[in-house]
This record gives C-alpha cells, structure tokens and sequence, in this order.
C-alpha cells in the first residue's frame, strides 16, 4: 500500500521546485503562469494556512479577476486578509505599470488602422471605470497616436459635453485627427 501525503500545501517552499511560480516563469517565461501564479509573485509570501497563490486565487476570486482587482478601491484592496498597504500598492503598481508599457516609447506609439486598433488601446483602463467618460484619442499624420484626452467625467449612465471641448485638446496639440470614445459603465452598448 502506498501512502500518499493528504497534507495541504500551504508554503510556496512545499511545492516541488518545478511548480513554484517564481521558478516556472524563469524556465517558462510569465505568460506560461496563471494569474494567481503571476499575482503571487507580487505578493511574496501566504498567510497561515494559505499559500501565496491561495491568497491571489482568493483575491481573483473575491474581485471577480484581473479587472475586478483593477477597479477595486486601494482600501478595500489593502483590507483582504494577507494584504496591507505594502502588498496591495505592489498589486496597484503593477497594474499601473501595464497600463502604461504600450505609451512608453513615442517612436513606438500605436497606430490606429481600425476601429479594433482604438478600442484595443483604451479597453483595459476604461472597462475599470464605474462612471460614463468621454475621451478623445489624438492621432498625427500617420495615424499614430499623440496622446488620450479625457474631455468629460460623467454619471454612472450618461456622459455630456460641448462640441468645442472635443477639439480644445486637438488644436493645442496640433493633432492631425481625433477620435471619439467614451466607456459604457454597464456593460450594455445602448442607451436605455
């Protein structure tokens, strides 16, 4: 009869060398690891009983995911059991940071080709967002992305503003064309 360890694994230095998320990235690269893997990195270390990816598996699970964790106010974030102010800065910082890897290089900048190519460029942020905004994408001759404006901070349902403020941001930044997007809070794309 083989005996097998029933014992739950609650320390990331329990698991196999080969499973532990610090150790799968180096060999495989972060986009082989979950997200609770990758949010565990972050976080370091479990609390009693629940490991480090226990924790971010909660979290995830808690938030609803990524973009729950992503629209979570820094307090409640930093009141989840196993986190403080330091961990849950490291989550926000993090995220932050992926927000703004694709802006960080100006001979880099994206170009808008489609409307696909826009929405690819604000979706992130802006389905984080718990009221209407009204932004405006500010592109150079070749289309090539300048700068996101946000022009006006709505409701939770509606968004309004004056045609002349589209284009204040437009004319200052001598942008060649603009475009117009604004988030739908939620979740539905039509008005009621």
């Amino acid at each position: 009869m083989i005996e097998t360890n029933t014992t739950p694994v609650y320390r990331i230095m329990d698991l196999h060398e080969a499973d532990r998320p610090r150790e799968r990235l180096a060999a495989l690269g972060p986009q082989a690891l979950s997200n609770a893997e990758l949010i565990a990195i972050l976080l370091r270390v479990g609390v009693r009983g629940e490991s480090a990816v226990a924790v971010a598996q909660r979290l995830l699970n808690y938030f609803h995911g990524l973009t729950g964790l992503h629209r979570a106010p820094f307090a409640e974030l930093k009141n989840q059991h196993g986190l403080g102010d330091a961990k849950a800065a490291q989550i926000k910082a993090a995220i932050e940071l992926g927000r703004r890897l694709p802006l960080e290089s100006p001979e880099e900048r994206a170009a808008i080709n489609s409307p696909a190519d826009a929405a690819a460029l604000v979706q992130y942020e802006m389905s984080a967002l718990e009221q209407e905004h009204l932004r405006v994408i500010l592109l150079d001759r070749r289309n090539r992305v300048l700068e996101a404006v946000e022009v006006y901070k709505g409701s939770v349902n509606s968004s309004q503003v004056r045609v002349g403020e589209l284009f204040k941001e437009a004319i200052r930044k001598n942008a060649s064309a603009l475009i117009v997007i604004h988030n739908h809070p939620s979740g539905a794309p039509r008005s009621m």
